[in-house]
């Protein structure tokens, strides 16, 4: 039987309270740390300053807690689009800047769907704003930590592999895997090994095949085809379905045992998506990860 010694952390979003009061419900349900969405509003970089966010890290102190990473996802296509790329770009560097002054090295995004042939354009493109944003993590002594689930962790890797730096790195999440690709999580946290910084604790179903592109969006994903149809199926979860911790097919006794055959230490967060019940079902998350302690 394994037993872990990781930190449990909150996507504090996903309590769906405003941040404030969603932080003292994270330290009531037991978190040792929170991860916090900063693209938009009261959390976005260009909306705090410095007094605000000395305040900000003194009051999550305060509580008791850490930040295990911050979310930066941009949206849209990732970084497929390279018109659109230098402006997402720039605002990632900003997150980043935000992680660190408030105490944090990790920012984890979605990148868009990596391409299965390294010659194609959206390929390039995506390579030439990770290599940037990675140099720039990098002289952060940072991370800028892509989300698995859209592609195989094969071709994950092999994106990884082209970058000159690991500054660019990986946020795993083994639902997206299960849900989405039909990927193995235990085999992909083998593959990417050498890259995983934070990990998603999440749960969830495959119910038919489904292209990874109709659920995460691509720029080579549109002639012919019926999007509010394929969104509609998606939300009503005729595709997969997330599911509380331990009532999905991520089977955590290995996927916790490969995690920590590979020597990873950090944070295992939890994230909710989906529900009516988001506090309870987190801390019912909490217990069940604590049943492996």
């Amino acid at each position: 039987m394994i037993k872990l010694e990781n930190k449990i952390g909150i996507i504090v979003d996903s309590l769906r309270l405003p941040i404030r009061e969603g932080l003292k419900v994270a330290k009531e349900l037991g978190a040792d740390g929170v991860q916090i969405y900063a693209v938009d509003g009261e959390m976005s970089p260009e909306n705090l300053t410095s007094a605000a966010r000395k305040e900000l890290k003194d009051y999550i102190a305060s509580l008791g807690l850490e930040i295990s990473a911050l979310c930066g996802d941009l949206g849209g296509h990732g970084f497929q689009d390279k018109d659109a790329n230098p402006e997402k770009v720039e605002k990632s560097k900003r997150i980043l800047d935000l992680a660190v002054e408030l105490g944090t090295n990790i920012v984890t995004t979605h990148i868009g769907i990596v391409p299965e042939d390294p010659s194609s354009e959206v390929y390039a493109s995506m390579q030439k704003a990770c290599e940037e944003l990675g140099v720039y993590a990098k002289s952060l002594n940072a991370y800028f930590a892509i989300e698995t689930g859209p592609e195989t962790s094969l071709t994950l890797k092999n994106f990884l592999d082209s970058l000159s730096t690991n500054g660019v790195s990986v946020n795993f999440d083994p639902a997206n895997m299960v849900m989405v690709t039909g990927d193995d999580p235990v085999e992909g946290v083998k593959l990417l090994k050498e890259y995983i910084v934070h990990t998603h604790v999440k749960d969830g179903i495959r119910l038919k095949q489904v292209d990874p592109r109709a659920v995460y969006g691509s720029l080579d994903f549109g002639n012919g085809v019926d999007h509010e149809q394929i969104a509609k199926m998606v939300t009503e979860g005729e595709f997969f379905r997330e599911l509380p911790l331990g009532q999905g097919k991520v089977d955590f006794n290995q996927y916790f045992a490969a995690l920590q055959s590979i020597g990873y230490t950090g944070y295992l967060t939890i994230e909710r998506e989906v529900g009516t019940s988001p506090v309870q079902d987190i801390g019912e998350a909490i217990k069940f990860i604590r049943t492996f302690k």
